[in-house]
């Protein structure tokens, strides 16, 4: 028996959606072609957790999945038959209280057919064409170091494509019976490879939107986008907050005392700051539009938070101990002076 959404996924059919998309997210990444670009294995298993992922992400799917399993996708249609079946044996009956039972017994037989030229059509069988229906969106997580989300970048994505099976020529059928090389689809995927531009400014959960990339529709209906699920990788030196950056620098405790000017990192540079006298350790100080581009607008940035970190000596010469006892005495002077007053 096939493994079910749940059990690909790894999770139970109680999870919720935040675990679904923890689970997928990281079953997606140990598996991605682009991780291991020879292995079909890993491959095999990246389709099923991506096929896993599109049902039970959606919370409409997963409810026809949980009560139709692998005939979810016919839902709509089973749930009407049942409608209708419900109905024709109501009215055979003769409505409450009646007696049409046997008559109802003998016809049950006609939802079946129904049922399976349902199943035909929805295969793209000769009885009729597939209903129209848009294809379905599908994700796949990229990483990006933050020099990429700040600059924009791009990706390779492998995706699979359909196309017209040759062997049934799209009929999914050959005499009389399913094509077993679409499953009576008419359909066989392909793999391709689709460069994609990562804008400007993304942050991790940033969804990145290719229309028309997902899987194809049916009976001529629009195919699904794409999405590229961004994770922005930990940086050595700064720390992201929204749009805005934060780093540490470090001053000298003589410019803290009396202020000075230090260089201070940026992601594109760097710029020099007045550090103002009487800087205490762990000031923080906002130099604006110096942190990442705000994603949509090309022209907004975010702001760089520099936190001081006060610098000590490691050794001193005799003058300089000697200049900061001198120091020591004329503080301990006025903190005198001002005790005895």
């Amino acid at each position: 028996m096939a493994k079910s959404y749940y059990e690909t996924l790894g999770v139970s059919r109680a999870a919720s959606e935040k675990e679904i998309k923890a689970a997928y997210r990281k079953l997606a990444r140990k598996y991605h072609p682009d991780v291991a670009p020879n292995d079909k294995t890993a491959e095999a298993r990246f389709k099923e957790i991506n096929a896993a992922h599109e049902v039970l992400s959606d919370a409409e799917k997963r409810r026809k999945y949980d009560k139709y399993g692998d005939r979810w996708e016919y839902a709509d249609q089973i749930e009407e038959m049942e409608r209708q079946q419900s109905a024709a044996g109501w009215a055979r009956q003769g409505g409450p209280g009646g007696n049409g039972g046997a008559t109802f017994e003998a016809n049950v037989g006609d939802f079946g057919s129904i049922f399976e030229n349902l199943f035909r059509r929805e295969r793209g069988g000769p009885r009729g064409q597939p209903p129209r229906r848009r294809g379905q969106d599908v994700e796949t997580p990229v990483e990006v170091t933050l020099e990429e989300a700040f600059a924009g970048t791009t990706r390779t994505v492998r995706l699979q494509g359909a196309e017209v099976c040759r062997t049934c020529g799209g009929s999914g059928e050959v005499a009389g019976a399913i094509c077993h090389n679409c499953d009576g689809s008419g359909q066989v995927l392909r793999e391709r490879r689709l460069e994609v531009k990562v804008p400007a400014g993304v942050k991790t959960g940033s969804r990145v939107r290719v229309a028309g990339e997902g899987r194809p529709g049916t009976g001529g209906g629009p195919s699904g986008d794409l999405y590229l699920v961004v994770t922005v990788l930990p940086h050595a030196r700064f720390e992201r907050k929204g749009d805005d950056l934060s780093v540490e620098v470090p001053v000298p405790f003589v410019d803290a005392i009396l202020g000075g000017e230090v260089e201070v990192p940026t992601i594109d540079g760097r710029v020099l700051l007045r550090i103002p006298e009487l800087t205490q350790n762990g000031r923080q100080i906002r130099l604006a539009n110096k942190g990442m581009p705000v994603l949509g607008n090309a022209n907004a940035r975010g702001d760089l938070i520099a936190r001081v970190r006060v610098l000590l000596p490691e050794h001193l010469t005799a003058e300089e101990r000697h200049l900061i006892e001198q120091l020591r005495a004329l503080q301990g002077g006025r903190a005198g002076a001002g005790a005895g007053q």
